[in-house]
């Protein structure tokens, strides 16, 4: 019989809210859980947390740490600093982490260095791009889980390569299409945004570009500019924004020229966000979430970056890696707008259950 033990989940930026959402769902079903959920605050504004609260039903996080913003070592120091004094007030068994953020690796670290076992939600994923913060936050958060739960089989692989025991690893699915699907039909009944911003389905194309390989210079930004003309030139484009893009663009003086091109919103809740994506005739992004939801929608995506850590989008799904050439972006769309074919499939237990496959094996792992 296994025993009643303390799970504190942690989330901290957008991607891992989605993620988060089933794993509390799936954990408040079984007895033997106690959990406790810590909002890191690593995104503070309200479109980019508590609007994802109030859409996925997550409760009120027992404790948010507030750590705001900063460069990746203030921030990952303020993460660790806060969530330690959290963990001498509120003792637990196993800390769970999802995604590649710099919550993620931060709480992990203050964690294992109590003796607390760390659970890592998709685990094994790899870019091969150490340029990349988040590959960094991959690798580091790896090594030191203790259960590494990973969305797709060659991950495994991933982590053996890396010196990670097979015991350790786990293969359960994908959390955020557990998320997706749950929410799908929901976000076809509910959300308002295609009449709002005056779309029709498969009539406009939809655009997320934040990271700082593709924002954080003004050359950067002005060959991200030029992606986003190159599919304006084809279809209307939405241009959810996210803040910190925002005042890069701003600095540089390039947003009213994006304005000039896009329709520039802020960011959107989830159930509208999905919305956006479900009814998009295509998608331009460097977000790897995205790339897994644009597979399990049928959405073709064109991922602008040099590479990705999710290749089974690009196997199975209906993603595309550009790289950062606007020409290539142009070219793709054209290909899609004139009828090139995308054939995706469902990657292997992307069903729905990840969650409670993963709440399953913390839960018989607990020793009586």
């Amino acid at each position: 019989m296994t025993r009643r033990f303390s799970l504190t989940v942690i989330a901290g930026a957008r991607p891992n809210f989605m993620k988060v959402a089933p794993i509390i769902h799936a954990a408040h079903k079984v007895s033997a859980v106690d959990l406790r959920l810590v909002h890191t605050g690593q995104h503070y504004d309200d479109h980019m947390s508590a609007q994802f609260f109030r859409d996925l039903q997550i409760p009120h996080p027992a404790l948010h740490l507030e750590v705001g913003s900063g460069s990746h070592a203030v921030q990952t120091a303020r993460v660790m600093t806060a969530f330690d004094k959290a963990l001498d007030d509120h003792p637990t068994d196993v800390v769970l982490v999802v995604g590649d953020v710099n919550s993620t690796l931060g709480c992990a670290l203050v964690a294992v260095k109590r003796g607390i076992q760390v659970a890592h939600v998709e685990a094994g994923l790899r870019s091969r791009d150490r340029r990349m913060p988040e590959e960094i936050n991959r690798i580091l958060t790896d090594q030191v889980s203790d259960y590494l739960f990973t969305t797709e089989r060659d991950a495994a692989d991933n982590l053996r390569a890396e010196g990670i025991p097979a015991e350790k690893i786990h293969f359960v699915g994908n959390v955020m299409i557990d998320t997706l699907m749950k929410n799908r039909a929901i976000a076809r009944e509910r959300s308002t945004v295609l009449a709002r911003l005056t779309l029709a389905p498969r009539e406009y194309a939809a655009c997320t570009l934040h990271r700082p390989s593709n924002v954080d210079t003004r050359a950067d930004a002005e060959r991200t500019l030029e992606a986003v003309t190159q599919l304006a030139n084809r279809l209307k484009v939405v241009l959810p924004l996210h803040p910190r893009s925002t005042a890069k663009l701003q600095e540089f003086g390039l947003l009213d020229a994006f304005r000039a091109r896009a329709t520039v919103i802020e960011p959107l809740g989830y159930l509208d966000f999905l919305s956006l994506l479900d009814n998009a005739r295509l998608v331009l992004t460097d977000s790897g979430g995205i790339q897994e939801e644009t597979t399990v929608l049928g959405v073709p995506c064109l991922t602008f970056r040099e590479n990705t850590e999710r290749p089974i989008t690009v196997t199975h799904g209906t993603n595309r890696v550009v790289g950062l050439d606007p020409a290539r972006v142009g070219a793709a769309v054209e290909d899609i707008m004139t009828g090139g074919e995308f054939t995706p499939r469902i990657p292997e237990l992307w069903d729905g259950h990840a969650a409670e496959r993963i709440v399953e094996i913390l839960a018989s792992r607990q020793a009586p």
